[in-house]
Formats: C-alpha cells, sequence, structure tokens
C-alpha cells in the first residue's frame, strides 16, 4: 500500500456566468478527486476573481482550492483528466507538509 501525502490543488473553473452552476462542477470535481484514490480534507470555495490579464479567452474564473490526501500517483491522473475538462480552465497543484496533531497538554502530577 502506498503512503498519501497531503496537496492543495487549486482549479479555476469556467462556469461561463453561472455562479449557480460552479457548486454543481465542484461536486463533480471532489467525485473525480475520491474515483482516484484522494481523501478530501477541505473545500475553500473563493468565487469569481478578475484575471490580472488575459492570456486566454477567459477574463475572470471561479476558483476552487481543495486539501486533500493521496498517493503521489494521483496528482498525474488528475491533472491529465482535468486538462481534457472544459470547466476546469487552470489547475496548480502543491505538497504540503503532514497536518500536526495536537498533543494534549500535560497535566503535573500531584505531590505525594
Amino acid at each position: 500500500m502506498s503512503t498519501k501525502n497531503r496537496y492543495e490543488g487549486l482549479l479555476v473553473l469556467n462556469v461561463k456566468g453561472s455562479e449557480d452552476g460552479a457548486k454543481d462542477v465542484i461536486e463533480r470535481l471532489e467525485g473525480e478527486f475520491k474515483k482516484d484514490g484522494a481523501t478530501i480534507e477541505q473545500v475553500q470555495k473563493m468565487d469569481r476573481r478578475q484575471f490580472t490579464y488575459t492570456a486566454g479567452p477567459l477574463d475572470s474564473g471561479y476558483y476552487v482550492n481543495f486539501i486533500f490526501n493521496a498517493p503521489p500517483t494521483t496528482i498525474e491522473k488528475l491533472r491529465a483528466r482535468f486538462t481534457l475538462d472544459e470547466e476546469v480552465y487552470r489547475q496548480h497543484y502543491q505538497k504540503l507538509a503532514a497536518k500536526k496533531v495536537e498533543k494534549a497538554p500535560r497535566t503535573p502530577k500531584a505531590a505525594a
């Protein structure tokens, strides 16, 4: 069994002016992550934003940030699949540090 790493995936969606359609696209993308063995920790919906400069047919996109755990091979599968997806305009993945687990504070022992 391969180990899972923690990743952040920033996707810029082309929802063609339909903010309501973004919810359906995000749910579908969550399913794609899970299909490739990812466990989603958090989904941050960051709304539509204007691009600083226009290098393609769109001048804005709906930004969504996925925090997930997955085997290293999953990133290439997702990248290949989303490159062919009309509703995913841009994608960027970054490996994150493992999530720190907080330890319970120590209680001093009572003097006997």
